[in-house]
C-alpha cells in the first residue's frame, strides 16, 4: 500500500540552522498494516507523515501509494487518498459548525458537490448511527457546535471524519498526546476499533511505548531520520518497554534520551 524509497529531507540547507530530517528513509507497508512509530525528539516521525501527506516536497527519493507515484502530487490532491488526525484536537474540525455538518463536509470531500441542502435527512440518520458507535452519547447532540465539545470528544469526531470515506491510508500524528490519560485510552480504543472494522492501512506516531507495543501488528523505531528497528507479529508481541530501550541503545549506539516517552 505504501512505499517510501530513499527519501531525504533537509531543512534550511546550507545555513547554520541546517537540519537533516530524513536521511535515506526506506519503509514499505502492506495493505492492512497497522504500524506504530516511536522515536526520540527530532527523529523524523512527523516529518515522515508530512512527506506522505505532501506538506513538504522530497529533496530526493520516491513515495508510492497503492501503486501510484505521488512524489510530486500536490497536498490537496493527495487528500482524497489519505485520512489524518493531528495532535491538536482543534485542527481536524470546524469549530463553528455542528457535528453533523462536520461529518457532511468530510463525506463530501471526494464527491461532486452541487446546490442542495447541506445535510439531507438520510445523511442525518447515517451520521447519527456513526456517532452512536463511538459510545460517547454524542448522537443526541448532533446539532451542537464542535467547538463546544471536549478535546477527547473532538478527536473522536475527527477520527470519524478522517475515516468516513475509507481512505487508502490513515495517518495519526500523536493524536492522543494532548488528552488526559483516561480520555486518551478511550480515543485509542475507538481508533483500534475503527482501524480493525474497516481494515485500514494505518501509521500511528506515539510517545507512549506501551501503546506502541499493544496496538497494531507492527512497530517501527526511528532515529536521526531513518528506521533503526522494524518488528512485527509474534516477535512484537513478546517485547516489553525494557526490550525496546535495549534495542534502541544497540541500534543507535546511545541511550534513549526522551523523558516524555520514558515517563509515558
Amino acid at each position: 500500500m505504501l512505499e517510501i524509497k530513499d527519501v531525504y529531507k533537509v531543512f534550511n540547507a546550507g545555513t547554520v540552522n541546517e537540519k537533516i530530517a530524513l536521511s535515506g528513509l526506506n519503509l514499505t507497508l502492506a495493505d492492512g498494516d497497522f504500524v506504530t512509530v516511536i522515536g526520540g525528539n527530532g527523529a523524523g516521525k512527523s516529518t515522515m507523515l508530512n512527506m506522505i501527506s505532501g506538506v513538504y516536497p522530497c529533496d530526493e527519493g520516491q513515495i508510492v501509494l497503492d501503486g501510484k507515484d505521488i512524489t510530486s502530487m500536490k497536498e490537496h490532491r493527495r487528500a482524497k487518498y489519505l485520512g489524518r488526525v493531528f495532535q491538536d484536537p482543534m485542527m481536524g474540525t470546524a469549530a463553528t459548525m455542528s457535528i453533523e455538518e462536520n461529518l457532511a463536509m468530510a463525506y463530501r470531500r471526494t464527491r461532486h458537490r452541487g446546490l442542495a441542502w447541506g445535510v439531507s435527512r438520510p445523511e442525518k440518520s447515517t451520521y447519527k448511527e456513526l456517532v452512536a458507535s463511538l459510545g460517547l452519547g454524542l448522537e443526541n447532540r448532533m446539532t451542537t457546535k464542535v467547538g463546544l465539545l471536549s478535546g477527547g470528544q473532538r478527536q473522536a469526531i475527527t477520527l470519524l471524519m478522517a475515516t468516513i470515506q475509507k481512505p487508502k491510508m490513515l495517518l495519526l500524528d500523536e493524536h492522543t498526546a494532548a488528552l488526559d490519560p483516561k480520555t486518551a485510552a478511550k480515543v485509542l480504543e475507538i481508533t483500534d476499533e475503527i482501524v480493525k472494522n474497516d481494515s485500514l492501512t494505518t501509521m500511528m506516531i506515539t510517545h507512549n511505548m506501551k501503546d506502541a507495543l499493544r496496538l497494531g501488528n507492527r512497530l517501527v523505531m526511528m532515529h536521526e531520520g531513518r528506521i533503526i528497528f522494524d518488528v512485527s507479529g509474534e516477535e512484537k508481541a513478546k517485547l516489553d518497554v525494557p526490550d525496546l530501550l535495549k534495542m534502541f541503545e544497540k541500534a543507535s549506539g546511545g541511550e534513549f534520551a526522551n523523558d516524555r516517552m520514558l515517563l509515558a
